[in-house]
C-alpha cells in the first residue's frame, strides 16, 4: 500500500472588494440663501422639492449633508459641481467622519 500524499491546497483569491463608496459633503455657509440651495438639489441632482428642502435643513442646521454617494469620479464631479453653483463642498469615504 502506498501512504497517501499531502497536498497542498492551491490559494484561492480572495474576491477583490469595490472600492468603499465616496459622499459628496455640502457646508453651510454666511452667504447662499436657503432657497438657492434647495434650487440648486432640485437642479443639478434632480432631487423632489421634498427631500431638497430636507438636505438644505440638514445642511442649515446641523452644518452639513451628504448629498450624494457613489465612485470617487462621481463625487469628485458633484463636488466640482457644487463649487460651480457656490456652494462649499468636500467629498470624503462613506463613513469617514468629518
Amino acid at each position: 500500500m502506498t501512504a497517501p500524499v499531502e497536498m497542498e491546497r492551491p490559494e484561492v483569491e480572495e474576491a477583490p472588494t469595490p472600492d468603499t463608496p465616496w459622499v459628496t459633503v455640502v457646508w453651510n455657509d454666511p452667504v447662499n440663501l436657503m432657497s438657492y440651495v434647495t434650487y440648486v438639489f432640485q437642479t443639478y441632482f434632480a432631487y423632489p422639492k421634498r427631500k431638497a428642502e430636507r438636505l438644505m435643513l440638514d445642511v442649515h442646521e446641523k452644518g452639513k449633508a451628504v448629498v450624494s454617494e457613489g465612485s470617487r469620479e462621481e463625487m469628485e464631479r458633484d463636488v466640482e459641481a457644487m463649487h460651480s453653483y457656490g456652494l462649499w463642498a468636500t467629498l470624503q469615504k462613506a463613513g469617514d467622519r468629518g
